[in-house]
């Protein structure tokens, strides 16, 4: 039986989120892709807390995580869950816009798989992510 394969995308500006899921769908490649808007609401997530708290269990097979969100940003969330024995095996592949050296050099620290910068033209930004999407769902195995 072939695992389930679920994408957590915690991306808080529609336009990324839009580009991102389209990207994702179009190689049809991961049976569910979360979105989810801020940090806690990702947090919350993976926790199976609030909205989440009757969710299905399992992790996803990769996060890609934004870092400028609301509520809680995503080098906080990617400190939480990589200090987390249960989460800590879980790619995080940073997608962001920051091309901040400051911001690279934190999130690899924290243990982030990947630093994807996100780039402008849409084109680029689809490639990008079916790129990271061939890796992580169909070439990378998961964690037990």
């Amino acid at each position: 039986m072939k695992a389930f394969k679920r994408i957590l995308l915690a991306e808080d500006d529609p336009n990324d989120v839009e580009m991102t899921v389209n990207a994702l769908n179009s190689k049809n490649l991961v049976n569910e892709i979360c979105v989810v808007r801020d940090g806690v609401e990702a947090l919350d997530y993976l926790y199976h807390q609030g909205t989440f708290s009757k969710r299905a269990g399992g992790n996803p097979i990769v996060i890609l995580l934004d870092l400028k969100m609301p509520k809680i940003d995503g080098i906080e969330v990617l400190r939480k869950i990589k200090s987390d024995k249960d989460l800590q095996m879980i790619p995080v592949v940073i997608l962001t816009s920051s091309s901040e050296s400051s911001d690279l050099e934190t999130c690899y620290q924290l243990g982030a798989n990947a630093y994807v910068v996100k780039p402008v033209r849409f084109a680029d930004f689809v490639e990008a992510v079916k790129q990271i999407e061939i890796f992580w769902a169909l070439i990378n195995e998961a964690p037990p």
